[in-house]
């Protein structure tokens, strides 16, 4: 017996979630661009919502009801088959938990988002990675995958960090394969910046199928990454499940308000999505004509690999970077130690990182 606590099998196998850093030292003035978050802010009509949200001593609706509606009303959808959380990242939880548990498996991408291998061993399961195809998710590789023991299947789409996707195609593709116990997950968080025509989130899978679901957050494009909002879509009994074992009141009452908000000023959502068109392309080309290979994106940033020679790494570069106080995302973590992912800015930080990417291929100074 032993002489302490000790946690179940599975939790010390975890590599803690560690965000982008935030702040460079020594530097007076710095662009974060470390996170994916807009560099056009939430929309004012959510922060005003925020202002004059009052009765703090008092519980906020444990079911979220108006800001599901809000979200029903804006997609068509059931508001009974959607759970509201904080983040999407405790949704992805969520529904590890329902499904997973001892012996059980997850599949997930090769450079998929981190929380998923995360939650597949807090709940106890077994993460089980498919190799991808220049950095572009394998559906054949996910369905080789697949055993008896498998429960999960998530799915970034886009994928972050390197921002590619798969057509919607190829999503039912995925699903046709896929046993109809076996819960797909599709992760959908940068959904609102895609602009291409064979793209879809999946909310026309979720409607059809019974082992769907689509989660949302309102960090990306909505700017309320502070305020931790997440949604989810799912048929009525994995949404039930999930309502289950979520704490009874984890959205907060200005969180909620902000939401409803945001997500009815469709004319910020547009400008945001005008804005990184614009800059998505521009800083593609750009530091694609530096020699640095990037990786072609649909989402709000861009995966840059760098040589694997002294001076030019991306560790190197990584430094150099932060030392003009632009701070990038090393993705070491997601198996790409020779990438910088670079969330797309505003125009002053987008041409300030492009002008020190051309310094530091000189081999210029970083003071």
């Amino acid at each position: 017996m032993s002489a302490r606590p000790e946690p179940r099998p599975g939790v010390m196998k975890i590599d803690a979630y560690v965000p982008g850093k935030s702040a460079a030292a020594g530097v007076a003035k710095v662009h974060k661009l470390s996170s994916n978050e807009t560099p056009l802010g939430p929309s004012p009509k959510a922060v005003e919502a925020v202002r004059n949200t009052d009765h703090l001593e008092l519980y906020p609706d444990g079911s979220a009801t108006r800001l599901r509606e809000a979200i029903a009303a804006k997609y068509g959808l059931d508001p009974s088959r959607i759970v509201c959380g904080a983040g999407s990242d405790e949704l992805l939880s969520l529904i590890a938990y329902a499904y997973v548990g001892p012996g059980d498996e997850g599949i997930f991408s090769q450079h998929g988002f981190l929380v998923y291998r995360i939650a597949i061993l807090a709940a106890g399961g077994t993460p089980v990675v498919a190799e991808e195809k220049n950095h572009r998710t394998d559906v054949d590789a996910i369905l080789a995958k697949v055993t008896e023991r498998t429960k999960i299947v998530f799915l970034a789409n886009p994928n972050n960090p390197t921002g590619t996707y798969i057509p919607f195609d190829e999503v039912k593709r995925l699903h046709a394969g896929l046993p109809s116990h076996v819960v797909l997950v599709l992760d959908a968080a940068y959904a609102e910046y895609v602009r291409r025509n064979d793209y879809e989130a999946g909310l026309e899978l979720v409607a059809t199928a019974e082992n769907v679901v689509m989660t949302r957050t309102f960090s990306k494009i909505y700017g309320l990454a502070s305020l931790r909002i997440g949604w989810m879509v799912a048929p009525a009994h994995i949404a039930e499940a999930v309502n289950r074992i979520r704490g009874p009141f984890n959205m907060n009452g200005p969180a909620m308000a902000a939401g409803i908000a945001a997500v009815q000023d469709e004319a910020h959502v547009a400008k945001a999505v005008e804005h990184n068109e614009q800059w998505l392309e521009w800083l593609t080309k750009e530091i694609g004509s530096l020699g640095l290979t990037v990786t072609p994106s649909v989402a709000n940033f861009l995966m840059i690999t760098f040589p694997d020679e002294p001076g030019r790494t991306a560790k190197d570069a990584d430094a150099f970077l932060s030392g003009r106080g632009l701070i990038l995302r090393r993705i070491d973590a997601y198996g790409l130690p020779h990438a910088l992912r670079l969330t797309v800015g505003g125009e002053e930080a987008n041409r300030l990182v492009v002008e020190a990417l051309r310094d530091f291929m000189k081999g210029g100074s970083d003071a």
